[in-house]
């Protein structure tokens, strides 16, 4: 039986293939953009554009979640847990999906978080089974069989593609290597 599923969505590429799929199986979906994690300002606001085309595109509505876009969010959240930012992180996003989800009547909530191959994926399973509710399940659905499909279909809508997860540290860790070597 189709059900309303609330998506949380990281960015536009990750999008496609997940709400093309959610639609093909007759489930009515809403995107849900809410990633306080994403830095600096300029990516964010790329990223929540590609997000709003993708969704124009697959015929989608989505609720955007800007509030929280000041960095101090995001940080504050992972200060000195740095060695668990990722999980933090996206258990901040799912809360906030779930939340939406119960507020707004939704059967499920999911993320496309589960369609990169780069996210641990079994990591973010495990909490979305532990935060569903018996009134609003979490989908657990693996859309990384979709990882080409999605790519190519993105590449082909001209949807801006992000070189780095989204927070300072990943933006750090994809860069460092461009640092000039200490002569000792």
């Amino acid at each position: 039986m189709p059900s309303r599923v609330l998506l949380h969505i990281c960015c536009g590429p990750c999008s496609v293939f997940p709400v093309t799929s959610l639609l093909e199986q007759g489930h009515e979906v809403m995107g849900f953009f809410y990633n306080p994690n994403i830095q600096p300002l300029q990516e964010y606001l790329l990223r929540r554009e590609a997000a709003e085309q993708a969704a124009g595109e697959l015929g989608i509505r989505m609720i955007f979640q800007d509030q929280d876009v000041d960095p101090r969010v995001f940080l504050r959240q992972v200060a000195f847990r740095e060695d668990r930012r990722c999980f933090l992180c996206h258990q901040m996003r799912l809360e906030r999906t779930l939340s939406a989800a119960r507020r707004g009547g939704f059967n499920f909530f999911s993320t496309t978080l589960m369609f990169s191959r780069m996210q641990p994926f079994e990591q973010i399973l495990a909490l979305g089974r532990t935060l569903e509710t018996e009134k609003c399940r979490f989908l657990d659905q693996d859309f990384r069989p979709g990882w080409q499909q999605g790519t190519e279909k993105s590449r082909a809508m001209g949807l801006y593609r992000q070189n780095y997860c989204g927070c300072i540290y990943s933006e750090f860790e994809r860069f460092k290597s461009s640092l000039p070597q200490n002569e000792q």
